[in-house]
């Protein structure tokens, strides 16, 4: 790469960077210190700025950057990732926001307990949040390195490295600073300026096939080394029964997935009210539908300008098809506008990774200190300790979250975030339904319900080919995989309600009639709602 694309790249990234830090300054200064304030801004947003909250969090780097990429090398295939991320907000719209921003305080655990017993649920509740945290902040710090990589030109290893470990420590210094307010700032920024640089994109590229989209898909299948074939369902997923059935357990981890985010469901308590929260749903459903129609035009413009064998040659995952695309729309190497363009948009997608990754770690570290550490302190903790417990936590998480992405450098992060997705769906989903809509619930059946879902998720990766046994896996030199699939989704969905069901139905405990009533009312009408 250029210097002039790496010194324009990185003078954006400072100037975003820059603002980013004066926004938390100037939130820090103005903030109380109190719980509330910390974890949800005082619930004081509307519904149009959570909701561009709430998109900002959710279009992150793995829809940026590796769904567009993952259509420049798959075509069809890839494109089922966008399909899935954006039907899944019909499952949060319909049944969990606005009963969720009834019935909790802070986080997840906060549901569930309202009818439980706090200590036992609260832990596993939290442990389950931490773990699907952790793994969506590998997959954003992953496409850190590699956008960083290419800019400096090449597979720098340290490039990488030094990447990922500047996001992290940007997203402590984010959320232990500003807390959900200045996290919720940097998000809006960030929507807007994601959404901008994407129209901007998408406009140049049907510019250059004078707005006839099957001129640009012919094109793509061209020069992708596949022809037609890569505009037809199996290249990716369709060689032979297991990779049919991996994409069938792909599928249902990204569409009942992202009901189970931690991240995401703490994001209606920073509103209001509950019709509040489902307006704010509203909001993001257009911002990211229009966001995801992008990134079908994006992929299929990278692999039609820019060829799936050089987005293959820069990045094997494909996590660089927009910047390379943003380089050839732009006039091509070496032009001013390719310079200036692959610069705003590197610059953007950095934007991205930063706000995102910065709204994992405050609900992350919410669930550490609201969930564990006031539960296992039994309800000692006082507000202004549990908030210095949060910002402690943060700095772990981004720790563990650093060391993990460094191990997962090589993988595609729309990839990564489908195994986030999976341990959502399979630990935190069947809970949560399982608490607002049956009657018969009981503490047995919830903590089982959570680890009957992420243990098994967990395991299934550890023993799949991302971890071992190919040569794309975490250790290619290892081989201790017995689980063919590369998303669990499919066996450990259906054991999280298996097990919530069992712990239920064998739980020596009676159903609290009285609590789920009181709950119940709660959820559906907003009464006796914080």
């Amino acid at each position: 790469m250029t210097t002039e694309h790496q010194t324009l790249a990185l003078l954006l990234f400072s100037v975003f960077v820059a603002a980013t830090l004066a926004i938390t300054t100037w939130v820090s200064r103005n903030r109380h210190g109190s719980a509330e304030e910390f974890y949800v801004g005082g619930r004081l947003f509307s519904p149009m700025e959570n909701g561009f909250a709430i998109a900002g969090d959710y279009m992150s780097a793995a829809s940026f950057l590796g769904i567009s990429g993952l259509i420049a090398l798959f075509g069809y295939d890839g494109m089922l990732y966008s399909v899935g991320f954006l039907v899944a907000w019909l499952v949060v719209l319909l049944l969990v926001a606005e009963l969720v921003r009834n019935c909790g305080r802070f986080t997840l655990a906060d549901v569930v307990a309202a009818r439980m017993s706090e200590h036992p649920v609260r832990i596993a509740v939290g442990s389950s949040s931490v773990t699907v945290s952790v793994l969506y902040l590998v997959a954003q710090m992953v496409g850190a390195g590699s956008l960083v990589s290419l800019l400096l030109g090449g597979n720098s290893g340290a490039a990488q490295t030094w990447a990922v470990i500047g996001v992290g420590a940007l997203m402590v210094i984010y959320v232990t600073l500003g807390g959900m307010r200045a996290t919720t700032w940097i998000q809006i920024v960030k929507a807007v300026l994601l959404m901008t640089g994407s129209i901007l994109l998408t406009v140049l590229v049907l510019v250059r096939f004078h707005g006839d989209f099957n001129q640009l898909l012919n094109s793509a299948a061209h020069r992708s080394g596949h022809g037609m074939k890569f505009l037809a369902p199996g290249l990716k997923y369709g060689g032979d029964w297991t990779s049919r059935i991996d994409f069938i357990s792909l599928g249902l981890a990204l569409v009942l997935g992202t009901a189970g985010l931690p991240h995401i469901l703490s994001r209606f308590y920073t509103v209001p009210t509950a019709r509040a929260a489902r307006r704010s749903v509203v909001w993001s459903i257009g911002l990211i539908g229009g966001f995801y129609l992008m990134t079908i035009v994006l992929g299929f413009g990278a692999a039609a300008l820019v060829g799936s064998d050089q987005v293959r040659a820069s990045n094997p995952a494909g996590n660089t098809a927009v910047p390379l695309l943003a380089l050839e729309v732009g006039g091509g190497a070496g032009s001013t506008g390719g310079t200036v363009l692959f610069a705003v948009v590197a610059a953007v997608a950095f934007a991205t990774i930063l706000a995102v990754v910065a709204g994992i770690t405050l609900a992350s570290s919410a669930s550490v200190a609201h969930d564990l550490y006031a539960t296992l302190r039994r309800g000692s903790a006082k507000q202004r300790s549990e908030v210095a417990v949060a910002r402690v936590a943060a700095a772990g998480i981004g720790a563990v979250a650093i060391g993990l992405s460094l191990l997962a450098k090589d993988l595609n992060v729309a990839f990564l975030v489908g195994l986030a997705f999976a341990v959502a769906a399979s630990a935190n989903l069947p809970v949560l339904l399982f608490s607002l809509f049956w009657r018969n619930f009981t503490t047995r059946g919830a903590v089982w319900s959570v680890y009957g879902g992420l243990i098994p998720a967990v395991v299934l990766v550890v023993l799949s080919p991302v971890v071992s046994g190919s040569p794309t896996s975490l250790f290619p030199g290892m081989d201790f995989q017995f689980f063919p699939l590369e998303n669990p989704g499919l066996l450990s969905i259906p054991l999280g309600f298996l097990a919530g069901w069992l712990g239920t139905v064998t739980s020596p405990e009676p159903p609290d009639a009285a609590r789920h009533a009181e709950a119940e009312v709660r959820s559906l009408t907003g009464a006796g709602a914080v």
